[in-house]
């Protein structure tokens, strides 16, 4: 029996999990930086997974050699998205990530609830663009919370919008601040990468592929 059949609904992250739409946000990410003077490579990039836009250019603006009113922060924040939202126009259900469909086909035969937890604010235009849409009872964005990952609120709200207790859902994440969020929610986390970075994840898959209930 899988140490899954006990739950009634889980919650996926996207960026990373369902899609790589980093690469997007890295180029975007990139461009704005270099443009600030400040240098940007992966392992910079590396310290942006899981956190929201506006934590992100915080991140970046730090090592500038000025300081940024929060007008000046706004418009440097949308600049980065509408790069972004021209690079992820291109996207299409080839872009999804090795077992993706077939979790979600598993998930919903299993007969749990299925929720999406992203950071993003362009999650329902990266959901339309990879035509999986219809595969998920509720969306939680970064437009409908206060507070990003590592805070528990989006996974909550996701598992008060399914109508399950969050100890009855598990998540599935790809980075640190992403598991950090399911656990402080009090729900099973799946961690999807390397098992050393993901140590506080209850299990730890190398992708979807993977998935415990394909």
């Amino acid at each position: 029996m899988s140490p899954l059949s006990q739950f009634k609904a889980v919650i996926f992250d996207l960026d990373g999990v369902i899609t790589d739409t980093a690469r997007y946000h890295y180029l975007a990410w990139k461009r704005l930086a270099e443009a600030q003077g400040v240098h940007f490579d992966e392992a910079f990039n590396e310290h942006l997974k899981g956190i929201d836009r506006m934590g992100s250019l915080e991140l970046i603006l730090a090592s500038a050699t000025r300081s940024y009113t929060d007008a000046e922060k706004l418009a440097l924040a949308t600049e980065k998205n509408e790069h972004y939202k021209e690079l992820i126009a291109t996207m299409t259900p080839a872009d999804l990530l090795p077992g993706a469909v077939e979790a979600l086909d598993a998930a919903r035969a299993a007969g749990l609830k299925i929720g999406l937890a992203s950071v993003s604010r362009n999650a329902f235009e990266v959901l339309d663009r990879l035509g999986i849409t219809g595969k998920f009872d509720y969306v939680v964005d970064a437009g409908t919370i206060a507070r990003g990952k590592p805070d528990p609120e989006i996974f909550l709200k996701a598992a008060r919008e399914l109508g399950v207790a969050p100890g009855d859902c598990f998540g599935v994440e790809d980075a640190v601040a992403g598991v950090a969020s399911i656990k402080a929610a009090g729900m099973y986390a799946i961690g999807v990468g390397d098992p050393r970075v993901l140590a506080q994840a209850d299990i730890v898959i190398p992708d979807l592929a993977a998935f415990p209930l394909n």
